[in-house]
């Protein structure tokens, strides 16, 4: 009898590692592509990265387990997005993240069915990228930094840290789809503040160096710079023209004043790519972007860069230094 015992206990355990194993959930795999608009040696695209990585990570998404990553980085010419979004599609990978109405734009030129995250886009769907904020409709979804109506946010800013100020230059990308609504936005409260509002469109760091070197001739001048990936790739040119001309800039990304820039104010850039780790996560595991709410930016933050304004001759309201959300000296 104990024999007997002894025996059918070696098959049942036998046999229960091949059941057990029968009932092991199969783990999802993703491929993912991210569309960089900001060359690979930026920092500021490290840090994006990061911040998507460690929000993939918190949603059990481990690069070379179940997740596999194809990088394009996009700091050149228009005609090179659009060769970069055609080899990002044709890795045929399940979901794209991207950041930028310029780099959305040329993805969807290339594909209305693959799926497409925003990680940061000025707004979305008056951009015509997606059909409202509730129910994308198509192909894209994702997070929002902030409307047109942000324009005069920073005008106002601009005038409290150089209320001297009687001509502003408005730096953007005439290719950029959400340029339009912020220059819209920024013309209609110019006769209030009785200010000239210069439009200086560009393309290239030629055109930056050309154009603010011609627009800073005289005194009292200031520049307002419109997020773009062309602004972006060349904040440093940018940065260097305003302290040599002696111009109070204010700008839309933080990255601009922690690089020497006098102030930015807008959203926090890595909590929306953090976030934007949650839409991959849905995505890969079957949810179609059509039915994914655009969210907007929560969390806008002011950085101030003391040194700078030191440097200008700039003496800036303590009630404006308490208000804002770091003070780099």
């Amino acid at each position: 009898m104990r024999r007997r015992e002894f025996v059918c206990g070696i098959g049942l355990s036998a046999v229960w590692p091949l059941v057990a194993g029968a009932q092991q959930p199969i783990e999802p795999q993703c491929r993912l592509g991210v569309l960089m608009p900001l060359a690979e040696s930026d920092v500021e695209a490290h840090k994006r990265m990061a911040a998507l990585r460690d929000g993939l990570h918190e949603l059990r998404w481990i690069e070379g387990r179940n997740l596999q990553t194809d990088y394009r980085w996009y700091a050149s010419t228009a005609d090179k997005l659009g060769e970069l979004a055609k080899e990002l599609v044709s890795a045929k990978p399940d979901v794209i993240v991207t950041s930028a109405t310029e780099q959305v734009a040329a993805l969807q030129r290339v594909t209305r069915t693959l799926p497409i995250v925003i990680a940061q886009a000025i707004d979305p769907v008056g951009s015509g990228l997606a059909d409202n904020f509730a129910r994308p409709g198509g192909n894209v979804t994702g997070f929002s930094q902030y409307e047109a109506s942000i324009g005069p946010k920073w005008l106002e800013v601009l005038n409290l840290i150089a209320p001297g100020i009687k001509r502003v230059a408005i730096i953007y990308d005439p290719a950029n789809p959400t340029s339009a609504g912020i220059l819209h936005a920024l013309a209609g409260v110019s006769p209030s503040t009785e200010q000239i509002l210069t439009r200086l469109a560009v393309r290239n760091g030629e055109e930056i160096q050309a154009k603010i070197s011609g627009f800073a001739d005289e005194p009292n001048r200031g520049l307002i710079v419109v997020p773009a990936p062309v602004a972006s790739s060349n904040r440093e040119l940018i940065i260097r023209l305003a302290a040599k001309y002696k111009l109070p800039a204010v700008y839309g990304v933080r990255h601009y004043a922690e690089s020497g820039g006098l102030v930015s104010y807008g959203a926090d850039n890595l909590d929306l790519w953090h976030r934007a780790a949650s839409y991959v996560d849905r995505i890969c595991k079957g949810e179609a972007p059509a039915s994914l709410p655009i969210q907007l930016a929560t969390k806008f933050e002011m950085i101030i860069n003391l040194r700078t304004a030191n440097a200008l001759g700039l003496n800036l309201p303590q009630a404006l230094l308490a208000t804002a959300d770091e003070v780099i000296e």
